[in-house]
């Protein structure tokens, strides 16, 4: 099937952000838009989706509320709509469960018109002789060719799991990535031990989760690089480090000095939530009345550098203890690696290299409205200008500010009102 329709926009993946911006573009009448996604339905880290784990922002930061608290794809409006706002109302809790934010997208992408799934984008290109974008599409369930046009392109592919650069390499049997943990979970408590990697939410999260399962036998080791295992800073003067100000502040420092700011914050968007801590902390507790042997370890200032595998399975892990600068190794049936996610640059963008303006170190060079072309504002990026735009980037609570400061770039005018002024905080002279 082809298409001659030429669209204002199309957004190329579906995850919050750009679903986000579909939800905001939907009402602006002037504007024709399409968004594409290769998966066959919205569904938002489903290898994590713990019972119990809640976002770690407020339910405000849902996909619209902070550019248009009116708009009818708000989380309140879907609670209203599901028969669930008293529910959410007597729990009195600002922060949701991950699963039922992904509920709420899911209804959100359920409404939308302008969302289509199993599209997997293999070619973006432009036509110079018609000043658009062509986007040569798969449609998974057809098996069919689709062509599709845009005068805009924004890039929201998102973030892929990342591995840490170990020697030899990274076994495939029995070690995986936190973003595959639920389809293991069951094969984890069987293995009989595990070792956990990471300083962040996610490995607290699994660490918790598997906690029970160590008075049953099993034998659970955490790891973590950093001196400690730190909580996420979420003090409110800090929260203020979140507002258009400190953007603007940090986007017009030089590219080195905003290097140097990025490495002293990982406190500030890579920890784990406080209240998580101190619950691990009184699990552990209980457990060891009486003084009972634990199955668990903690082990901070470890440095992973090597994953060695027997001819059983079994991985030995080859680990540097940083402050002592001593080597030492740990046996482990059983490793996940919560070593987060990176931005990898889509294939199908070479069709359209030409016109991405970049850093002198091939990053993106996104503009402060979130553009990246060279030369004109017709392509946009989600979630890719960690290192222009700071540490706020992949929080869930900058999507609709970012969205809105997108939509109005593209029509000219304020769709939606983008604040510039929030914090009590002068960040520069």
């Amino acid at each position: 099937m082809s298409t001659t329709k030429k669209y204002d926009i199309i957004g190329i993946g579906i995850g919050p952000f750009n679903l986000g911006l579909a939800a905001l573009s939907e009402p602006v009448k002037e504007l024709s838009t399409l968004f594409l996604d290769r998966s066959a339905a919205f569904d938002w880290h489903p290898g994590l989706m713990l019972d119990s784990a809640t976002l770690q922002v407020p339910f405000m930061a849902d996909l619209v509320t902070m550019a248009d608290p009116s708009s009818k794809y708000s989380f309140l409006n879907f609670l209203k709509e599901t028969d669930r706002l008293y529910k959410f109302y007597i729990r009195e809790n600002f922060y949701i469960l991950r699963k039922e934010y992904n509920v709420y997208c899911k209804w959100v992408a359920a409404n939308l018109s302008n969302c289509l799934f199993s599209r997997g984008v293999e070619l973006v290109e432009y036509i110079e002789s018609e000043k658009h974008y062509r986007v040569q599409v798969i449609n998974s369930l057809t098996g069919m060719e689709e062509i599709y046009y845009a005068a805009k392109i924004v890039l929201g592919t998102g973030t892929t799991p990342c591995f840490p650069d170990l020697a030899g390499g990274i076994p495939t049997k029995h070690v995986i990535h936190t973003s595959d943990y639920l389809s293991h979970r069951a094969e984890i408590v069987k293995s009989g031990s595990v070792a956990l990697i990471g300083s962040g939410q996610s490995a607290a999260e699994i660490f918790q989760d598997l906690l029970p399962e160590t008075e049953n036998g099993l034998q659970m080791s955490w790891f973590s690089r950093p001196d400690r295992f730190f909580p996420m800073e979420y003090s409110k003067l800090t929260l203020e480090l979140t507002s258009p100000e400190y953007v603007d502040y940090f986007y017009n420092m030089a590219a080195e000095k905003r290097k140097a700011i990025l490495l002293k914050q990982p406190p500030l968007y890579k920890g784990i939530s406080f209240d998580l801590i101190n619950e691990i902390f009184d699990q552990l507790y209980e457990m060891s009345v009486d003084n009972k042997p634990l199955n668990v370890e903690l082990r901070p200032c470890s440095q992973l550098d090597q994953i060695s595998q027997d001819a059983s399975g079994m991985n030995t892990l080859h680990f540097t203890q940083v402050q002592q600068q001593e080597s030492f190794t740990h046996k482990a049936a059983f490793v996940v690696l919560a070593t987060g996610y990176k931005y990898k640059t889509p294939a199908f963008i070479k069709g359209m290299e030409s016109r991405i303006a970049r850093t002198e170190d091939g990053l993106f060079d996104v503009k402060r409205n979130y553009s990246i072309g060279r030369g004109e504002e017709d392509i946009f990026v989600q979630n890719a200008e960690l290192h222009t735009h700071g540490f706020v980037t992949p929080d869930l609570g900058m999507g609709a500010y970012r969205n809105a400061s997108i939509l109005n770039a593209i029509v000219k005018r304020q769709v939606y009102k983008v604040e510039s002024k929030i914090a009590f905080q002068h960040f520069g002279v």
